[in-house]
């Protein structure tokens, strides 16, 4: 091997084009070695995957577990909220005080809620008799379990100081219309104030979250309400972490739902909407039970596109089967990742319906690009050299670009992810792409090796039978002339190029290639893909992150009829913060009460901190000492009935004959919008800062907070990690490829595409969750997967100009490209017909990461490569060289062999 030194050129960079050259020669001479192994033992490579696949298949069929954990799926792993979380149940019992500390859909333990909703223009309130019937009936509602009746007296939460169910006050109010219009009283002298109420106890009450679509009365200081839209009831049950205590549980929320279901019939008047504890994750696993079909109609239209786009009218060179079996092939390889997935004990989670859908898209690459690299073969090698011939020619690009998609999947399933559902997820990708590239080039490249030995042997490529000579085929009807035509009777069997009568090949090469490389065109792709930039960059300002849970339900489910119900009537004041002072605290000092004032400005209060202080101020009593000021906390303001709630709020200590107040909590509520997910971030990033910087030791918590907190950081954070994992790999190999270049067009192919869909997506109102993160995981690889054999291709190439190099470059792989993602977006038709936001969003971003990519291939690339580097200018400096010295030769000839001019 010879390496001429350019003029100019350094001694380190001819050594690193020679380590390029070796390293590329290497991995060419390995796989033709791996082909022609392959091609001399296909029975066995058939055999060894399809074994494993029936293997592992069983055992996915005996060992599916769905996963009923919502909670440490969906929320982020490693979070200061789950802190909070073990530090205030260590102080206050949270399922003691989940009645207060309200949140949305994320209450903990199991429960019952239901909403009533009177007709456009009803006031709820006048409908007090008939709510209490629904409550009644719940409350006589029976389970059975084991020959035992359990009530929901019999499952409740129960209060400390009289062992009674816990109730929403809500209740309490109803009961006073119904007795206020019982004794012919009007209901206008039954006050109902909003947020705050004054009950028949004496007791005051936020019922901001139970009471909804309030209208006040005009000009009232004290907020009384002229009616109401809907009321929220929320029934809790005891949780004592028995087992069977949940199944009963369980099952008294089963009754419940069904109650609903069977109250809303008898109350047409009223519109109910039931949510339990199992609600979330049961329309969360609905969306699988939603899709199976539909999954079945996308892998039939794959199989067909990919079937039709592998035909040709030459019966001999037509591979219809070849496309069929690689669909197959990928098919098998992802039953048997799952039957993995499941051995190592792994559960089953609606995110995972992505799995199929992104191993078609990087499987098929790998087999049109080997149906591509058998076309380029010579036809008149031995079918197993050609084999060898193709697997030299593609399986170096494709083993890069599965490296990279192990590297990006791999960085996602890393312990810095925070989200399990992503985790989880790109740990199945790693084995799936493991899978794929064994299967395809064992099980497919087996079949590859028989279809060449049938084309060899002059067999029908789709009945099997020998083709017969072209004077038999004269002699018989059109019909069978164009059934067995191998399309080359009147021509050489061993054509240059026979491959070239492909439909796609051939619009490409006559059609296309012209088209998108006329210089009128140019300035239309040009202002085309500025459209796109500011689009993409428009998207990318008004990222959203998706904390809502509902983004992963099934569109028509409960949950999520209840959800919007919920955010529309009951969205005005957030989810309850539990505000904790974890240390003792002065609360007699000035100072100190100045202190909690400030930090709960702008909220809506419930706190005993604050009703003691007014009843100091009201009996006119002076506590401006510890003694005084505990003794008639203790002796006075928690005797009283309406205050007596609130010594579950306060814990006491004693030392000698001295009590302290060691741990105490109150309760804020802020004024919110519809948006309320958004606003009660807002508030924990508000609040939490300042629990370090105030004398007062704090902590805030709800059960929200656990699925929110840094949510977006927790989210974002994997497709970051892969982004940054395959960038360092594309940069650490910029000196290991054939071109450097390659590698840097790459770059910048495979970020504008990113950006692409980030910023389309978001446009098209999809937030960041864990589903369009994966897909943006994916679209890296995807980018990668069919942005670098046309690259990588068009640098190496040496014609004259760049247009004909990447003229040359589509040809030789744009029918590929075009046949995997026409492949893979019809196949992703069927999901929009699936009633559910996460296919939704699965499809949204999976479309746009498809036509993205083949928006850069054919339209993009094309023109852009045309205008910058690499120059092919000395390629053509020395095919003139060569040239010029073939011709003096030539005349060399000729002038010692005049004879023979003239023979010619």
């Amino acid at each position: 091997m010879c390496f001429l030194r350019r003029p100019g050129a350094s001694a380190g960079w001819i050594w690193w084009r020679m380590l390029r050259q070796v390293i590329h020669r290497g991995l060419q001479s390995f796989f033709y070695k791996l082909g022609l192994f392959v091609s001399r033992h296909p029975v066995f490579f058939l055999t060894v995957p399809a074994v494993l696949t029936i293997i592992f298949g069983f055992s996915l069929l005996n060992r599916f577990q769905p996963d009923t954990d919502l909670e440490s799926l969906v929320a982020p792993s490693h979070s200061l909220a789950k802190i909070e979380r073990s530090l205030a149940s260590s102080l206050f019992s949270l399922d003691q005080s989940k009645s207060q500390l309200y949140s949305d859909l994320h209450t903990p333990g199991r429960y019952g809620r239901v909403i009533l909703l009177s007709k456009p223009g009803g006031n709820i309130l006048h409908q007090a008799d008939v709510i209490l019937q629904i409550h009644r009936a719940v409350l006589e509602m029976k389970v059975n379990y084991k020959g035992y009746n359990y009530t929901f007296s019999h499952l409740c939460v129960l209060r400390n100081q009289d062992k009674k169910c816990v109730l929403d006050d809500i209740i309490s109010v109803l009961e006073d219309l119904r007795q206020a219009a019982l004794s012919n009283k009007t209901t206008a002298r039954v006050q109902v104030s909003y947020p705050n109420t004054k009950l028949k106890d004496g007791r005051s009450s936020f019922i901001g979250h139970q009471l909804g679509g309030v209208m006040e009365v005009p000009n009232s200081k004290d907020q009384r309400v002229k009616s109401a839209r809907a009321i929220q009831i929320t029934y809790y049950l005891q949780t004592y972490g028995s087992v069977t205590q949940d199944l009963i549980g369980e099952k008294w929320e089963s009754e419940f739902c069904k109650l609903m279901h069977k109250m809303q019939l008898d109350h047409q008047d009223l519109q109910l909407y039931s949510l339990a504890s199992f609600s979330l994750w049961k329309d969360f696993h609905q969306t699988s039970l939603l899709a199976r079909g539909k999954i079945l109609v996308s892998l039939m239209l794959i199989l067909l596109t990919a079937t039709l786009s592998s035909s040709m009218k030459d019966c001999l060179r037509s591979k219809p089967f070849l496309g069929l079996l690689g669909v197959l092939t990928i098919c098998i390889s992802s039953v048997t990742a799952a039957g993995i997935f499941f051995i190592t004990d792994g559960k089953y989670n609606s995110t995972l319906l992505g799995i199929p859908f992104f191993a078609m898209g990087h499987g098929t690459k790998g087999v049109f690009e080997l149906l591509s690299g058998w076309r380029r073969t010579r036809e008149n090698l031995p079918f197993k050299d050609r084999v060898a011939d193709a697997y030299s020619d593609v399986m170096v690009s494709y083993t890069m670009t599965s490296s990279l998609y192990f590297i990006a999947f791999g960085m996602g399933a890393s312990p810095f992810t925070n989200i399990e559902a992503v985790k989880v997820f790109c740990q199945n990708m790693c084995v799936s792409i493991l899978l794929n590239y064994f299967y395809i080039f064992s099980f497919f490249g087996s079949c590859l090796v028989f279809a060449g030995q049938l084309e060899q042997n002059r067999y029908h490529s789709v009945f099997c039978c020998k083709i017969p000579s072209a004077e038999y085929l004269d002699r018989k009807p059109v019909w069978f002339q164009t059934m067995m035509n191998d399309g080359h009777q009147h021509t050489s069997h061993h054509e240059t190029n026979p491959y070239q009568h492909h439909f796609i090949q051939h619009f490409l090469r006559e059609h296309y290639n012209e088209w998108i490389t006329n210089i009128y065109v140019k300035p239309f792709v040009v202002i085309l893909y500025l459209i796109y930039a500011s689009f993409s960059f428009m998207g990318c300002l008004q990222i959203n992150d998706g904390a809502n849970i509902i983004n992963l339900l099934a569109s028509e489910s409960p949950s999520v009829s209840y959800a919007l119900i919920q955010q529309k009537y009951f969205s005005n004041y957030s989810p309850v913060i539990g505000f904790y002072i974890y240390e003792p605290l002065e609360y007699w000092n000035g100072t100190v009460q100045e202190d909690l004032k400030t930090l709960s400005q702008g909220f809506n209060t419930v706190s005993w901190i604050e009703q003691y202080y007014q009843y100091l101020r009201v009996g006119n009593i002076s506590a401006t000492n510890k003694s005084d000021f505990i003794s008639i906390l203790q002796s006075s303001f928690l005797k009283k009935p309406e205050f007596q709630h609130f010594k579950n709020d306060i814990i006491f200590s004693k030392a000698g004959d001295e009590n302290n107040i060691i741990a105490s909590r109150l309760y804020l509520v802020a004024r919110t919008s519809e948006n309320t997910q958004r606003e009660a971030v807002e508030l924990l990033e508000k609040l939490r800062p300042l629990s370090l910087i105030q004398s007062i030791k704090f902590i805030v918590f709800n059960p929200t907070f656990v699925f929110m907190d840094h949510y977006g950081l927790s989210v974002t954070m994997p497709v970051l990690i892969s982004g940054f994992g395959i960038l360092l790999v594309l940069i650490l190999t910029f000196f290991l490829v054939i071109h450097p270049l390659g590698n840097f067009w790459l770059i910048l192919s495979v970020t504008s595409i990113e950006l692409g869909v980030l910023g389309l997506m978001t446009l098209w109102n999809v937030d960041m969750d864990c589903i369009s993160i994966l897909c943006l995981i994916y679209t890296l690889n995807f980018a990668i997967d069919h942005c670098a054999p046309l690259l990588y291709t068009f640098v190496l190439a040496t014609e004259h100009t760049r247009t004909q190099c990447i003229k040359n470059s589509l040809q030789e792989h744009g029918t590929a490209i075009l046949q995997n993602v026409s492949s893979f977006l019809i196949g992703l038709v069927p999901l929009l017909f699936v009633p559910s936001n996460l296919t939704f969003t699965l499809f949204k971003c999976l479309l746009l990461a498809g036509s993205c990519t083949l928006l850069h291939c054919f339209v993009i690339l094309p023109v852009f490569l045309t205008f910058f580097p690499p120059s092919k200018k000395h390629h053509k400096k020395k095919k003139r060289a060569k040239r010029k010295e073939r011709e003096e030769i030539e005349c060399i000839e000729i002038q010692e062999n005049p004879d023979h001019v003239t023979a010619v």
